[in-house]
């Protein structure tokens, strides 16, 4: 497999430039005493990661202001993820992915309908879209304000983001990023200027376990391998996996296998076939694959959504960068969170053990 020379370039640049993981590049002007009511909505519509990294928004806001009731528009798949919270009042299911395909059927309008009145029957005194999307413009446009009110979000994207700048034309005040910041840092920089405070500590997620108790789990603690992920470039070799499984074969701990769709069952079970402790897993619905990585003893896995739920909980993990840049989603805010690799220079076998072996001695 070869590296995309420009993802490698772009890496490189942000790594050299890397803002810290807090800190607000401007002097702020709090408009609102601490224990102010404030109404707040929280724009931010998808993907599961993306959603994730959102979350310090709602510790930090209210860590500000804890009278504040703090509101959420998500695209209907993660409301369940965003329930985890404990911060959040009312969540606002957005469901585009469903019904773009249906648009001219009498009850996606009138399901469409709906979400319009619910939304629009509230007033805030600030919207906050973290995504900088027309569609979450549109979103932020239909929001309305309490008198003083205002609308906020970002003024230009970040290295490698799907950012669209016409989401501006809803905004009251757009702010300014590096183009290295952090997906975390982004949300939080955004919220920082809008409650008119400074980022001043690392990112607290907040998150509650999910209150089930699912069948494939173990009695004893386990290894977790995320191994899938969307894009073929960003998955670690299946050699490398078996040369760890061999090397974690002396703790005892079982390897459980999640997968998210036929070609990674298929990746799961010839793994296991090569790791005896090793054990594929039925298909997970979202609030038990939150819990897999929630109760992992050790969590390894490539840049996807699952394995940084097991680092929103600070659960001993290993991120595997191969084809997508570090500085973008890497895990900062806990010592027991290990980031490897970059955009086109994957992680090594021995990398990854010795990480494993500092992460258990600390368990010991």
């Amino acid at each position: 497999m070869f590296a995309n020379p420009r993802r490698v370039r772009h890496a490189q640049h942000c790594r050299r430039h890397l803002p810290g993981a807090h800190g607000a590049p401007y002097a702020p002007f709090n408009p609102y005493p601490e224990q102010a009511h404030l109404k707040i909505l929280l724009v931010r519509v998808s993907s599961m990661g993306d959603v994730l990294h959102n979350m310090p928004i709602v510790d930090d806001l209210l860590r500000q202001f804890p009278q504040a009731q703090i509101d959420w528009v998500v695209e209907e798949a993660y409301v369940s993820l965003v329930r985890l919270h404990p911060g959040v009042r009312q969540i606002f299911p957005f469901a585009l992915r469903r019904w773009r395909k249906s648009l001219r059927a009498a009850a996606t309008r009138a399901e469409i309908g709906a979400f319009v009145k619910k939304l629009r029957a509230e007033r805030y005194d600030l919207v906050l879209d973290t995504q900088g999307l027309l569609k979450t413009g549109l979103i932020m446009g239909l929001a309305q304000l309490a008198t003083g009110g205002k609308k906020i979000g970002l003024a230009n994207g970040t290295e490698g983001s799907g950012y669209e700048g016409v989401s501006r034309i809803f905004h009251d005040q757009s702010v300014p990023v590096d183009r290295c910041t952090h997906a975390v840092l982004r949300g939080r920089l955004v919220a920082a200027a809008a409650g008119g405070y400074v980022v001043d500590g690392p990112a607290s997620f907040g998150l509650q376990a999910p209150q089930i108790q699912p069948d494939w789990r173990p009695a004893q603690p386990y290894v977790v391998f995320f191994h899938g992920t969307a894009r073929a470039s960003k998955k670690w070799a299946h050699a490398n996996w078996v040369a760890i499984g061999q090397a974690l074969a002396a703790s005892g701990m079982p390897i459980l296998l999640p997968w998210g769709n036929l070609a990674e069952k298929a990746e799961a079970v010839s793994l296991a076939a090569e790791l005896p402790q090793a054990r594929v897993l039925p298909a997970l619905p979202m609030m038990e694959a939150v819990a897999l990585a929630q109760g992992a003893a050790l969590a390894i896995g490539v840049d996807t959504g699952l394995v940084h739920i097991a680092a929103a909980y600070e659960r001993p993990t290993i991120e595997i960068y191969c084809d997508s840049p570090r500085w973008k989603t890497e895990g900062n805010w806990s010592d027991k969170i290990v980031n490897l690799g970059d955009a086109g220079r994957p992680a090594t076998v021995a990398q990854v053990a010795l990480a494993i072996r500092q992460l258990l001695s600390n368990q010991a």
